[in-house]
């Protein structure tokens, strides 16, 4: 650092850097220790001098600190500011930065609110499910308000059943496969047709898949599915899948001889 026999224009003690930023003096001496911003120069009296560039790098690592980063992520982040280009792609890369953090926050607030939803719907404290709705909105799995229609039980079941791409992907496939069977019933395609029969095959495989063979779980999902008064479009659809599909299912079981709803029963 170059050395000054007294403070020359341009330049400011630490104290006075601290102030006019709203920091302490032993901020800037924690991040000169830390290799992260050093003052410019020296006066020859071994005070620490900064400049107005020194103020604009400091801002910059206020900034991110405040959007919480690490001063190991900042310094991995900084950006030497010589230019005009310099201070725009510095200033670039921290705008797209705090949109993102805009963009996180705004997505935290909203599985807050929804989950606020839920737990007044839900009537009763159950933290496993609520733990399990945050993890579903951090998903982004648009089919997280079906957790509060299961017991604990259940629930243990999908956790040691699924994790998180098999449930996304099972909820992918059971989401097509009822779209088709609302057009069936759109076409009003009859439930003992070869085309609705083989539906109701897959539909019927895809509950085998969840429950993995256990019939005893079948009395929960019927009460689970089971939908008075729709309350989305996804349960206002999966009424009509219910609907359509309670005949269709008659006719499949009637053929192979059984029916695995009444023997759960």
């Amino acid at each position: 650092m170059a050395k000054h026999r007294a403070i020359p224009p341009g330049f400011m003690t630490v104290g006075e850097a601290a102030k006019k930023i709203g920091v302490t003096v032993r901020t800037l001496q924690y991040y000169d220790k830390e290799g992260l911003l050093s003052p410019s120069a020296e006066s020859e009296g071994g005070r620490r001098l900064y400049t107005d560039k020194d103020l604009v790098m400091l801002h910059q690592i206020i900034s991110l600190k405040s959007l919480g980063f690490s001063l190991d992520d900042i310094k991995q982040r900084f950006i030497s500011l010589e230019t005009p280009t310099d201070v725009a792609n510095a200033l670039t890369g921290q705008a797209d930065i705090i949109r993102g953090k805009i963009e996180q926050l705004t997505a935290s607030l909203t599985a807050i609110e929804q989950l606020k939803a839920e737990v007044l719907q839900m009537q009763t404290v159950s933290f496993k499910k609520y733990a399990d709705i945050i993890v579903n909105l951090q998903m982004k799995n648009d089919f997280y308000y079906l957790i509060k229609r299961f017991d604990d039980e259940t629930l243990d079941h999908i956790r040691s059943q699924f994790d998180k791409e098999s449930g996304l992907n099972f909820m992918d496939r059971f989401n097509h496969l009822s779209d088709e069977i609302v057009q069936l019933q759109k076409e009003q395609v009859p439930p003992e047709s070869k085309k609705c029969q083989q539906a109701v095959k897959e539909y019927w495989g895809l509950i085998m898949e969840f429950t993995n063979g256990d019939m005893g779980m079948l009395p929960k999902l019927i009460e689970a599915g089971n939908i008075d008064a729709a309350a989305n479009a996804w349960e206002e659809r999966q009424k009509i899948v219910n609907d359509y599909l309670e005949p269709a299912l008659q006719v499949y079981f009637s053929k192979l001889g059984v029916n695995p709803f009444e023997e759960a029963k």
